[in-house]
């Protein structure tokens, strides 16, 4: 139990106004992000020619699952603000379920961009490719890939874990789940490829968007440019995504240095690379979208209706 009380006083550093101001700092971003991806959800649900259409399906989707990981991360930030310690039989589904939520993202961003990877590149057989079911077959299957890695993570805790283990108590941060080293290096480097393989197919769809924009004339070649910027954008989500990969490597160097150093880097990863890199997405589709920015627009007056309706 020494080496978890160790774990446990790394995370909650030994300085109580840098703890203070970093946790107030992830409310402050957390909160709006979630308020901003509900009322894009909530505008979705409302606009029936919204759901008919692919991209906005996945779309949908990212926001759910960004405001879930964003609410449960804060959750795990604030039981450290505070040092409540939880059984493990708790922690370990909460851990499982942000990491799941984590894989959700980028697995769909990447579906995204394959779409419209289609539907500039071949606009004749966007149809038939991503038919309504074909969407929520892909939806459904990218939900049940995220949650299984993880539980993967889990039957290989169960068989390496030593006894009493669950009887302990401790914050709700993924590696409780990695007790052999060669488990912990074995996620890592699945991490790592997992995201080299998305980033790779990004690529991929933005080369060829590329070429269409070059060749195109007119209305076409309007398309193929916005679906060239909406695809750089996706890689810098993605690239950021990809760096969140290597923070645990960094933050393992940094820590043999400074404990006090790393309470601060490990923060930093985490607010850059788990919140912000995912506030791009609704940037993408709700400032850069018309389509969505005038059902947003909507869907407000709409509400402002009914609230002076009701007054």
């Amino acid at each position: 139990m020494s080496g978890n009380s160790t774990e446990q006083k790394i995370l909650k550093g030994n300085d109580p106004i840098r703890l203070n101001l970093t946790t107030a700092l992830v409310q402050v971003l957390v909160w709006p992000f979630v308020y901003i991806n509900l009322f894009m959800y909530f505008t979705y649900r409302k606009k029936p020619a919204l759901q008919a259409e692919p991209r906005y399906v996945f779309f949908a989707q990212t926001l759910l699952a960004d405001s879930a990981l964003f609410i449960m991360t804060d959750f795990v930030v604030i039981t450290i603000h505070v040092h409540l310690l939880l059984p493990l039989p708790f922690c370990i589904p909460v851990a499982v379920a942000i990491h799941a939520l984590a894989l959700v993202s980028p697995t769909l961003i990447t579906a995204m961009c394959l779409e419209r990877y289609v539907a500039i590149c071949f606009p004749l057989r966007h149809v038939n490719v991503f038919t309504p079911t074909r969407t929520v077959f892909i939806s459904v299957a990218v939900w049940f890939l995220s949650f299984l890695r993880p539980f993967v993570d889990l039957c290989i805790l169960f068989t390496t874990m030593p006894k009493n283990y669950m009887n302990g108590l401790n914050f709700c941060y993924y590696e409780i789940l990695l007790v052999a080293k060669w488990h912990m290096e074995m996620r890592g480097n699945l991490f790592v490829l997992n995201y080299l393989v998305l980033l790779i197919i990004l690529f991929f769809c933005y080369v060829a968007i590329i070429r269409v924009a070059r060749r195109a004339s007119g209305a076409d070649r309007q398309a193929a440019s916005k679906g060239q910027r909406t695809l750089l954008l996706h890689l810098l989500q993605l690239f950021m995504c990809t760096l969140e990969v290597f923070c645990p490597y960094i933050e393992a160097q940094i820590i043999r240095i400074d404990i006090d150093l790393f309470i601060v880097v490990r923060y930093f990863n985490f607010l850059a690379f788990t919140i912000l890199s995912r506030a791009i997405t609704p940037l993408i589709y709700g400032v850069r979208d018309e389509k969505f920015q005038a059902a947003m627009k909507e869907f407000m007056v709409q509400k402002k209706s009914k609230v002076h309706f009701g007054q």
